[in-house]
């Protein structure tokens, strides 16, 4: 995203006195920048979407055969099978067995849209869930990282 500087728009940047026009002006250019990063932001989300559980797709014959070895024998724990075990190594949104590195406030997103969807589908409610502490703030500074790395500041 290619944004153009604006210290006329903020009190705290602003070191001479700023006219209505050039306020107004400013703030548009502010509103458009915005809108440059909301957009990227959906197109995040929206490739999360279209991406989402991309192993049991991928790996149907391994999930599959998990899935029914715990059918047939309920004494197997599903999520110590090699295919589970799998899945929360390639897919970022199970925040609950294992957080990347790089967490990020999309995959903390995706964790509440699967969460929410297959509560609801399956059983008709929501699991109890909690993220592990300081993730939030993990994946708060990590977005912000995520979208100051795609912004370049014109003169």
């Amino acid at each position: 995203m290619i944004i153009k500087e604006s210290k006329t728009a903020d009190t705290r940047s602003a070191t001479d006195i700023v006219s209505k026009e050039t306020l107004l002006q400013s703030s548009e250019q502010h509103k458009n920048d915005i809108h440059q990063a909301i957009d990227w932001m959906r197109e995040v989300l929206w490739t999360k979407a279209c991406n989402h559980d991309f192993t049991k797709i991928r790996n149907i014959d391994e999930f599959y055969d998990d899935f029914l070895a715990c059918q047939k024998d309920k004494s197997k724990d599903f999520r110590s099978m090699d295919w589970y075990q799998l899945h929360i190594t390639e897919e970022r949104h199970h925040l609950d067995a294992k957080v990347p590195e790089d967490v990020n406030l999309f995959d903390v997103m995706e964790r509440i849209a699967d969460i929410v969807m297959a509560g609801m589908a399956r059983t008709g409610s929501v699991f109890p869930d909690k993220l592990p502490d300081g993730l939030l703030d993990r994946a708060y500074q990590n977005t912000i990282e995520m979208l100051k790395s795609r912004v370049t500041v014109e003169k």
